[in-house]
């Protein structure tokens, strides 16, 4: 339902969730775009949506719709999430520990369907089944 709206406005839908938070339920869906996403990109999003979905009436359960930019810590999803962070440092967090460690960081050298390669700090070539990896995301320093 959302992507005609995210076409015709020229955004990309990064992730979509409905999720139970504290007695609430949530439908949220996260949009981008080059540059960045605005307030008012969501807020022109929502306005659309909104409309649809009372149509629509899908969900059963009383929710609340929320769209959202993806912020900082965008999980790597898609082929065109890896492509736009090769040369670049991310962080990896896997399901079961590699050498005793569940956390990595280096610089994505190179994807496919089924692994990553990243650079580590000390120069090594790291591979990671993607089917470990229960977390890949650009790494974001404070």
């Amino acid at each position: 339902m959302i992507l005609p709206i995210l076409e015709r406005l020229h955004y990309e839908l990064v992730d979509t969730e409905y999720v139970k938070e504290g007695g609430t339920y949530y439908l949220r869906a996260y949009i981008d775009k080059e540059g960045g996403i605005t307030v008012n990109d969501c807020e022109a999003v929502a306005r659309e949506m909104n409309d649809l979905l009372d149509e629509a009436d899908f969900i059963p359960n009383s929710y609340s719709f929320e769209v959202s930019s993806p912020g900082l810590g965008r999980p790597l999803k898609k082929e065109r999430d890896y492509a736009r962070n090769v040369g670049k440092e991310v962080e990896i967090r896997t399901y079961r520990a590699i050498d005793r460690c569940k956390e990595f960081w280096g610089i994505l050298q190179s994807y496919d369907d089924a692994s990553v390669t990243v650079t580590e700090e000390d120069g090594n070539e790291r591979t990671f089944t993607k089917s470990d990896i229960a977390l890949i995301r650009q790494a974001v320093h404070f």
